[in-house]
């Protein structure tokens, strides 16, 4: 069974659902003598100052994105874009996570495939853009 819908109510702050378009990219980690490579790196967390994220349009949340993506590295060519945010890795919610909780669920040294669900800007209006 697939860990991952599409079209999924993912929430945000406790309480308060909201429904979020996502994208699901599958990354296939470079193998780089004993370490294994994913070519992007993330920032925020729920110990993070929220004012300091870029791409918060508000400064208030807290979620984990992704602020470098390596130029033809594992990620950019599975289509991930700096910017994205991470909604869950391998089926895990990643929506109330620390910075480092999510550094070790994308880290895996036993895990070569990393699937992600991931919004961005843009995403949902693409959407309701092709459904008209």
């Amino acid at each position: 069974m697939e860990p991952f819908d599409n079209n999924c109510t993912l929430p945000v702050v406790p309480g308060q659902p909201v429904t979020a378009v996502v994208q699901r990219i599958e990354i296939h980690k470079l193998r780089h003598a004993d370490n294994l490579i994913l070519g992007f790196s993330i920032g925020g967390g729920m110990d993070q100052d929220p004012g300091q994220n870029p791409f918060s349009a508000d400064k208030t949340d807290k979620g984990i994105y992704v602020t470098r993506v390596t130029p033809k590295g594992p990620a950019e060519v599975a289509g991930l874009k700096m910017g994205d945010k991470i909604m869950q890795v391998n089926g895990w919610d990643m929506t109330m996570v620390t910075h480092d909780q999510a550094r070790k669920r994308l880290t895996k040294k036993k895990e070569d495939v990393v699937r992600l669900l991931v919004t961005r800007k843009g995403l949902e209006q693409a959407v309701k853009n092709a459904m008209m």
